[in-house]
């Protein structure tokens, strides 16, 4: 750069930059893509870059992000839908139901969440099975308020937890953390955070009244040729289980022998997402042929909107470390004293002014990518303590503002009110344990 981008010039550039991606969002409705685009230009333009190289940093920023995380979300965008196509994520919760028992239908469905929440978003997921979580309810006379908060934060734990989410994968990719490890820390913190879940879901639930709910059956469409357990769990298990072997067998396998080349190439997040698209097709083989070009097609196209966004992201990402904001946090701000707890707080300020986890987490792994060595999270294991410290920060507070809290309130049929008391107060809370959660992993792996 040519000249010194001063500290108040740094701190004004980031506050009025997501302010702006606040306001756009939020009280405009603008997209989150363009809101972020707005911002990279604003940004560059206060720390006065000329506009052609605002722009030519941006593109890199873009281009970076997109280069490392495009394949992963449309695979794994791709491999959700499937799940949902075939009606494996209901045959898993009819399975945990079976186990779990009618009494407890609530926990039920909140172990349904966290388990088909791992490779679907959060808000398909609970359309997939909010027909059953009502016809549960109305079979087991418990509140629908208790039964949907329940399932909605099994399937929220996971979504702000763990790739391949497309938060948490922009993050893994901008902080450049080990994935796979990000995967089973996160999937490990996520049990915990749901439990908590269900538990205040359970407590609050029901002390609040509700107006008489009229509760059809859930049965709308007969499962006429839905895959075995074996076939729905597969696609699920054995992505999970390869990246985890990659991940952990480094200096375990002989450099250089065929295993390592083996578990080196099928433990590629890619590679592994593939092998559960594999299996889906493998255990549906009744599926037409029609069927899968059309479910492969909105595969990719899903994952569009999705990879604007994270690209964008990763853009007002690189348009940020010209502020030169690490250098002026570390000498002006004595963050190194909040280490993990400083992108757990901004995460957290970000999602409840703006609502979606998925562009808080973007733009604060943008925020602090720069001041990783002022925080002592340079290491690599301290990389996977920040994203998923962000993950943590990224669930609090689900309100109104939150496209997720609408879907919930509105396929349930809840008023607003009983979901602030309930909801939103539980995603305050798996916030909070998430984040002690993290601290104590932070005390093991740092």
């Amino acid at each position: 750069m040519a000249h010194e981008v001063s500290f108040w010039q740094s701190i004004l550039a980031l506050l009025t930059g997501i302010s702006l991606i606040i306001l756009l969002t939020v009280r405009y409705r603008i997209h989150a893509f363009f809101a972020l685009l707005v911002a990279c230009l604003w940004v560059g333009t206060f720390i006065q870059l000329p506009l052609v190289e605002s722009i030519r940093i941006a593109k890199e920023g873009f281009g970076h992000i997109m280069g490392s995380l495009a394949l992963l979300i449309v695979l794994g965008t791709t491999l959700g839908m499937l799940l949902e196509y075939t009606h494996s994520t209901r045959v898993i919760a009819n399975f945990i139901l079976s186990k779990v028992g009618a009494a407890r239908s609530a926990l039920a469905m909140n172990l349904s969440g966290y388990i088909v929440g791992m490779p679907i978003f959060c808000d398909s997921g609970f359309i997939v099975l909010n027909g059953l979580n009502k016809e549960l309810a109305f079979r087991s006379r418990t509140s629908l308020l208790v039964m949907a908060s329940s399932l909605a934060t099994g399937l929220y734990a996971v979504h702000c937890l763990m790739p391949p989410h497309p938060g948490m994968a922009a993050a893994v990719g901008t902080l450049e953390a080990d994935f796979g490890a990000v995967i089973l820390y996160g999937l490990l913190i996520a049990i915990p955070t749901s439990y908590c879940g269900y538990l205040w879901s359970h407590y609050a639930g029901r002390k609040v009244p509700l107006p008489k709910i009229t509760v059809e059956s859930a049965t709308e469409q007969p499962m006429q040729a839905h895959p075995s357990l074996l076939a729905a769990v597969l696609p699920i298990l054995v992505p999970i289980v390869l990246i985890a072997l990659r991940s952990f067998s480094v200096g375990l396998v002989a450099s250089g022998s065929i295993y390592e080349l083996l578990l080196l190439t099928l433990g590629m997040p890619e590679f592994a997402l593939l092998v559960g698209i594999v299996l889906v097709f493998m255990g549906n083989r009744h599926m037409a042929r029609k069927a899968i070009t059309k479910l492969l097609y909105e595969g990719v196209e899903k994952a569009a909107g999705i990879l604007v966004i994270i690209g964008a992201g990763g853009a007002f990402g690189a348009i940020l470390s010209k502020a030169d904001l690490g250098r002026h946090f570390s000498e002006n701000i004595p963050i190194a004293s909040l280490g993990l707890f400083f992108p757990f707080l901004v995460a957290a300020v970000l999602k409840t002014a703006q609502g979606s986890s998925t562009v808080a987490v973007i733009t604060a792994a943008s925020i602090v990518a720069p001041l990783l060595a002022s925080l002592g999270l340079e290491s690599e294991s301290g990389k996977i303590i920040c994203v998923l410290s962000l993950g943590a920060g990224s669930m609090m507070i689900s309100h109104a503002n939150d496209a997720y809290f609408w879907v919930i309130a509105k396929f349930s049929g809840l008023p607003m009110q009983a979901m602030l008391k309930v909801y939103s107060v539980a995603t305050f809370f798996m916030g909070m344990v998430a984040i002690v959660f993290v601290y104590l992993l932070a005390l093991i792996i740092l």
